[in-house]
């Protein structure tokens, strides 16, 4: 419950003027390629949970994750970039567009309804 009351007044996510920062958590084979919702970690900063098939190698993963935010968020890949972690599991992706539309989106993601 704990998880939840915290998931609901604090996001991933920071707005800026050309779209939004994103903090991720990302677990490679993960059977499936999919958006798992939010998650806080220990230290408490949230993170929005990804998993994608592929093997965290060559970059396989982080192209991955890019192509599945690039589908669910309706973007050019080419607005999504890695600004920090890109060996890590956690990860910092930089996504430019319409900020106000990307957190619409972000949230019909993480709803309470998808929450991991």
């Amino acid at each position: 419950m704990m998880a939840s009351t915290a998931r609901s007044s604090v996001r991933p996510w920071r707005f800026s003027d050309q779209g939004v920062s994103l903090a991720v958590r990302v677990t490679p084979r993960g059977g499936r390629d999919n958006i798992d919702g939010c998650e806080t970690l220990a230290d408490g900063r949230p993170v929005l949970k990804i998993r994608v098939r592929v093997i965290a190698e060559s970059g396989a993963a982080n192209a991955a994750v890019v192509q599945l935010l690039s589908k669910a968020l309706g973007v050019a890949r080419s607005n999504i970039r890695i600004s920090s972690g890109v060996t890590s599991r956690q990860k910092q992706i930089i996504i430019d567009g319409d900020p106000v539309r990307l957190g619409a989106v972000l949230e019909s993601l993480t709803g309470p309804d998808r929450t991991g």
